[in-house]
């Protein structure tokens, strides 16, 4: 009895999983551990269901994991998924009970290496930036109304029919010119810079637009190429850079002197609307006719308020007026030298009076005289020096002056002198 209790319990712990338990712990243990992952791999087998689902396959050199992607999540993807495209896709692990397998439920995904790709264009940037080709300096306008615009482009693509539309419509009159260059692929950039500067040698046109329509960022790499920058920095013709769509970007919008969102955009840039120009000279052409208008009632008021008559009056009153202000100038000069006039001569006689206050003879009419005396140091028997007697001191009993007065002059003999300051008390008295 105890050998049979032991062999039911041991045959109820042996109890067998379906297929649907274990397939299902086995899932909710994989989407626990793996809920958001990042898997590198090459895409193969790829379709699309009718339901817009994306089925595909990532594998590399030793194994295969199958994924799946929504339809919904297909809407943020920047590229169509293709067999052989490396790619990063990003989601969580589930297991799909219906075959049994795992698979990758697919969230995002881009395309492998594009971190690589956006470090050289930077590398780039930066490089052609410290060289100048993106200077504001650089730039160059675009013509208002440009007679004829060259386009650089594949001449297949949606990119140039949209320009052409764009252009025909703001002004049927500009000469299109499509330079066809390959856009895609290793060619690409030799293709294009060779359009540029064929443009440029020729002068082909007064506007060049050089672009593409939209893709991926592998895609729109030729119009970073260094010979595709170069060839735009240097162009002396005006160049707009129209790459992909608004999102996209490439260094052609930096070293071109406009940058477009798009290709139509660019279309809009280059050409102004013709038809808005014919409305604003319309406008402008019925201002100044309102204008002339005007101002011949204007005139025409004040030419009929004015009789022959009153024409006479106006003109004799206007010819009093200017012989009052002449004969008012000729009285305010006249004035003005008389006053000059008069300044110099008060200046003149002042002058006058200050002479003749230093006249000696001035001096001499109110009793003064002049004593000269010869010079002792001159030589004996020639006539010497004359000297003024300025005080009793230089003269000796014997000495023979000359004295000379107001009126007249008198030969003297000095008997003797004074001593003291030299002032009498005659001089005193005076």
């Amino acid at each position: 009895m105890e050998f049979d209790g032991a062999l039911k319990d041991f045959e109820s712990s042996l109890s067998p999983l379906t297929v649907s338990q274990i397939t299902s712990l086995i899932r909710d243990d994989l989407e626990n551990k793996y809920p958001d992952i990042t898997v590198e791999g090459e895409i193969s087998n790829c379709k699309t269901a009718a339901s817009g689902h994306l089925y595909f396959s990532l594998k590399d050199e030793q194994a295969v994991l199958q994924a799946v992607m929504f339809r919904r999540d297909m809407l943020s993807l920047s590229f169509v998924p293709r067999d052989g495209m490396k790619v990063w896709a990003r989601g969580g692990i589930s297991v799909y009970p219906g075959r049994g397998q795992y698979q990758l439920i697919t969230r995002s995904m881009r395309k492998a290496g594009l971190g690589d790709i956006l470090a050289m264009l930077e590398e780039r940037k930066q490089r052609f930036a410290k060289e100048g080709l993106f200077d504001e300096s650089r730039k160059k306008p675009i013509p208002v109304l440009p007679s004829r615009i060259a386009v650089v482009t594949s001449p297949t693509g949606a990119a140039v029919r949209d320009v052409i539309r764009v252009l025909h419509r703001r002004n049927p009159k500009v000469s299109i010119l499509v330079l066809p260059a390959l856009v895609q692929g290793e060619e690409a950039a030799i293709s294009i810079a060779a359009r540029i500067r064929q443009a440029n040698l020729w002068n082909l046109a007064d506007v060049l637009i050089v672009g593409r329509g939209g893709g991926s960022i592998e895609d729109l790499l030729p119009f970073s190429e260094e010979i595709v920058v170069r060839a735009i920095a240097e162009s002396h013709i005006p160049v707009i850079s129209a790459v992909g769509h608004e999102t996209d970007w490439a260094l052609s919008d930096y070293a071109a002197d406009l940058r477009a969102p798009t290709p139509s955009a660019a279309a809009e840039m280059a050409c102004s609307d013709i038809n808005l120009i014919y409305k604003e000279i319309t406008h402008f052409e019925t201002v100044l006719a309102q204008s002339m208008q005007q101002a011949l009632v204007h005139a025409q008021q004040r030419l009929s308020a004015v009789s022959p008559r009153n024409m006479e009056g106006i003109l004799v009153r206007r010819h009093l007026l200017l012989v009052q202000q002449f004969d008012t100038a000729i009285e305010t000069i006249r004035q003005s030298m008389q006053k000059k006039m008069d300044a110099c001569s008060n200046r003149l006689t002042l002058a006058s009076s200050a002479v003749e206050l230093s006249n000696p003879r001035a001096i001499m009419k109110r009793g003064f005289s002049v004593v000269e005396k010869q010079s002792r140091t001159s030589p004996q028997g020639q006539n010497g020096e004359i000297e003024i007697v300025r005080s009793a001191k230089t003269l000796t009993a014997g000495d023979e002056v000359h004295i000379l007065f107001y009126e007249g002059e008198a030969d003297a003999s000095i008997q003797g002198t004074v001593p003291g300051d030299g002032r009498s008390k005659e001089h005193e008295r005076l």
